[in-house]
């Protein structure tokens, strides 16, 4: 009987055996007839597989009996089934299509996580990997990548960002309005605009939010917002490291490092570090100006000490020390001052010459340095606590900022303005408190509290001195009296001005799933800020005399001035928004909102009126805005998205910067333009044409206007005529009614040092056309329109090695970003000239 038994155990093995001879093979080719190479071929329910080699071609033995189903699959290729009968049937040939669907894009600007194209707000978003890989490490080139966003910077204290052209003064900046774009890192307002100027470090995403969004937001964002999320700390372990050469002397250097700590707490360092050498030349110094300097740190701790509770401490310190921010002369124009008066005239009697007629040949002279010492951080902490079906979200931080600050305002090697310096201390604590999440099936928003208070001082005093050569631009008669040898010289005046603000707001935004397809969006915000400001100037050195002519001369050209100013307002504002969607791939939304820019105080000096201080102008109205959109997001594929949105605003008191030709009023003063409106359309899409083939693009107009300001400053070319004009109809300075950006990535499977990957080639185009550089529509002032092109090509792989070279502004294109009047607008008017061409290589490698 046992060995019956044997047998037969054995007859079953040796027919099982026999059975699993069964071989299946074949071949797997994309939809052009190329070869997939490493596709997965499996047996369904089984653990029987195989990978395609180099040719595509697969074998699987196996001792399964038919019937059974093979699948095959491929990253970036739709999954595909085929049904086995037989064992013996001929080799497979296995076509997969590409799945070429675009990447669902999560967005967080809402305080959960939703897909974008489901969110009935206007919003661009940039991946972290687009902004490495496209050189876009601040605000100034990502502007490339988003045509709705502009940004214009002189230093970084003078920097204007605006989203469809409003958002904060044009010019240099007084520091007593609040900016209409609010700018957010994970959370926490950043109130400086200096902070545009600064390197990103380890971003995840940026999310550019258009139109008012103080519903949303904490602090009042009447045109707009950024909200940055940088990468978090992770309790996998991975050091990334990334550093780039380039023309100019341009290093850069990136790296952080992530993993866990303990069980529950993960940390993640990140450092950023950037130079260049200058892009101008100055034949007095005979060194170049303009560079790169930074250095950036970043650090974070994150505890889960429970599954319901998340707390994420952050710090970070940056370091900015350009040679920069210097302007080269553009042009001159001639005023309707008499002629003695005009800036050609004034040069010619000091025998001096521009070392140069065209700005292009990046040449200066000037005698006093430029220095931008431009130092941002602070520290935050933020809570997330699971209560019910949503989050409740604590955010506290500290920033701060210092500015060290010299610059040349007469633009040339004259001894004009030997001194011009603001340097500055600012203090900032914010607290929000908000909690977002499904109330009901069917309700689900936000709702939060928010508290920002300031403190902005001199540090110790603004300086602004005269040098030899000062009573010659500022000669306001033929009187001999003003040659008299050092009148003027060592002349200036010596500021020390705080202020003190304090913005507090309650604010949500419900959405409310009416039906399946239609919804309801109300949202509302009860605003409150004041500000305190306390000014004190006096004046120093000169010629010391008794003479009450001389001191005539002398009090024309610098005064003292001392007041203290207090102002306040509170508001409530909101929105209503209409969001339908048509179908899977149609939604449709319009939205109405009222909400106002915070009441302003001018901090840089006031406009004397027969020798007297108007104090009048001290306040300055908030800002009323009313808003309107219109927008319809599509998927036309699922290889593509295509949106259109309408908007207009009409701004009630608009904010605006005078440039007063009176040099006691230290980068000019702020008042209130009657009604502003702005209207346009903006359309943007992408598609993803094949598996290696990736396309997007938008393109906005805009069209801005001044409806009503009767009472405006004179452009450069008619002072010394009326002291203020009727703007009514002229167009607002900094927007251009075209503005759009391309691009475009094709990858190819390969090798690389036995590595494999794909290699690239990609390349982004921005173009803009001519704007007003000009508070008060000029016939000079005006920047021509401009395109510029920037390409990379490279390799990159899926664990993290990546070498490719870049260029941009690869047809080397001259162009300015802004024009300005010199000081004392006698005539002549600077120019921020654009980068010129730079190339180089980037390095990039992951370990994880």
């Amino acid at each position: 009987m046992k060995a019956r038994y044997i047998s037969f155990l054995l007859f079953l093995g040796i027919s099982r055996i026999g059975l699993g001879q069964g071989i299946i093979s074949g071949t797997v080719l994309d939809s052009d007839g190329l070869s997939v190479i490493g596709a997965t071929v499996v047996i369904k329910g089984s653990n029987d597989f195989a990978l395609t080699d180099e040719n595509g071609n697969f074998r699987i033995s196996t001792d399964i009996q038919p019937p059974f189903t093979l699948e095959f699959s491929f990253v970036g290729f739709e999954s595909k089934s085929q049904r086995i009968d037989q064992l013996s049937a001929p080799p497979l040939m296995i076509v997969l299509e590409d799945e070429n669907v675009l990447a669902e894009v999560v967005i967080t600007a809402r305080r959960r996580a939703e897909e974008i194209q489901k969110v009935p707000i206007p919003i661009s978003v940039v991946s972290g990997a687009l902004v490495e890989e496209a050189g876009a490490f601040n605000v100034n080139r990502l502007k490339e990548l988003v045509p709705s966003v502009q940004l214009y910077s002189s230093n970084p204290r003078n920097t204007t960002l605006n989203i469809r052209g409003l958002g904060s003064t044009f010019g240099l900046t007084n520091d007593g309005i609040d900016p209409g774009v609010g700018f957010y890192v994970d959370g926490v307002y950043y109130a400086r605009p200096a902070v545009t100027t600064l390197d990103f470090i380890d971003i995840e995403q940026i999310e550019v939010l258009r139109g008012p969004q103080g519903t949303l937001f904490g602090k009042n964002t009447t045109s707009g917002a950024f909200n940055i999320t940088t990468r978090r700390p992770s309790f996998q372990p991975k050091v990334n490291f990334e550093t780039s050469f380039g023309n100019l002397g341009f290093i850069q250097s990136k790296s952080s490092i992530t993993g866990p700590l303990s069980e529950k707490i993960a940390g993640r360092l990140s450092f950023s570090g950037s130079h260049r050498d200058g892009t101008l030349y100055n034949v007095t110094t005979q060194k170049h100006v303009n560079t790169i300097n930074n250095l950036g740190l970043r650090g974070q701790l994150l505890f889960l000490p429970n599954d319901n509770l998340e707390i994420l401490v952050a710090a970070d310190a940056t370091r900015q020390r350009p040679d920069g921010f210097a302007q080269v002369v553009a042009g001159v124009v001639e005023t309707r001052r008499q002629p003695f008066r005009q800036f050609n005239q004034i040069i010619a009697d000091l025998n001096y010459s521009l070392p140069t007629q065209n700005p292009f040949d990046r040449i200066i002279d000037h005698d006093t340095p430029w220095r931008s010492g431009n130092d941002l951080g602070g520290v935050s902490a933020n809570v997330d606590y699971k209560v019910g079906p949503g989050t409740l979200t604590a955010t506290s931080a500290w920033r701060y900022w210092n500015w060290d600050p010299s610059n040349d305002r007469d633009f040339t090697g004259l001894q004009a303005l030997s001194l011009s310096q603001a340097p500055s201390k600012h203090d900032q604590w914010s607290q929000e408190i908000r909690y977002a999440g499904d109330f009901s099936s069917k309700l689900s928003g936000v709702i939060g509290v928010y508290g920002l208070a300031q403190n902005l001082r001199s540090n110790d005093t603004h300086t602004e001195e005269s040098g030899r050569d000062q009573w010659r631009f500022v000669q306001s008669s033929t009187s001999e009296l003003w040659q008299t040898p050092g009148l003027l010289e060592g002349y200036g005046t010596k500021t020390r001005n705080s202020l003190v603000s304090f913005s507090g707001a309650v604010f949500g935004q419900l959405d409310w799933k009416v039906t399946d397809k239609f919804s309801v969006l109300p949202g509302i915000r009860f605003n409150y800020d004041e500000k305190k400001v306390e000014f004190d100037r006096q004046v120093y050195g000169g010629l010391q005399t008794d003479d009450p002519q001389l001191l005539a001369l002398k009090n024309s050209v610098y005064n003292a001035q001392e007041f203290e100013a207090e102002v306040s307002e509170s508001n409530f504002s909101g929105q209503l928004t209409l969001a339908y969607a048509a179908n899977s791939w149609i939604n449709t939304f319009t939205t109405y909102s009222k909400s106002f820019k915070p009441v302003g105080i001018n901090l840089g000096g006031l406009p004397r009126e027969n020798g007297v201080t108007i104090l009048d102008l001290a306040r300055i109205e908030p800002e009323d805005v009313s808003h309107y959109e219109l927008g319809i997001k599509t998927n036309p594929t699922k290889r593509s998205t295509l949106n259109l949105i309408f908007h207009r605003s009409d701004i009630k008191n608009f904010q605006t910067l005078v440039q007063t030709p009176d040099l006691s009023v230290n980068r000019g003063y702020l008042a209130n333009a009657e009604l502003v409106r702005v209207a346009g359309a903006e359309l943007d899409g992408s598609i993803s044409v094949s598996r290696n083939f990736k396309l997007f693009g938008s393109v906005a107009y805009t069209d801005g206007k001044y409806v009503k300001f009767e009472n405006a400053p004179v452009p450069l070319e008619e002072v010394g005529g009326e002291s203020f004009k009727d703007i009514s109809g002229g167009r607002l300075p900094g927007i251009s009614k075209w503005a759009g950006s391309v691009g475009a990535e094709l990858t190819k499977d390969s090798k690389f040092i036995s590595k494999e990957g794909k290699s690239f080639i990609a390349f982004e185009g921005f173009f803009r056309s001519e704007f007003s550089s000009s508070p008060s529509p000029s016939q000079y002032l005006n920047v021509d329109g401009y395109e510029l092109v920037n390409v990379r090509a490279g390799f990159r792989t899926a664990e993290g090695f990546s070498v490719f070279i870049w260029s941009r502004n690869i047809f080397d294109k001259n162009y300015f970003e802004q024009l300005l009047p010199g000081a004392g607008n006698i005539g002549h008017y600077a120019g921020v000239l654009g980068d010129p061409r730079t190339y180089g290589v980037t390095l990039k490698y992951s370990i994880q």
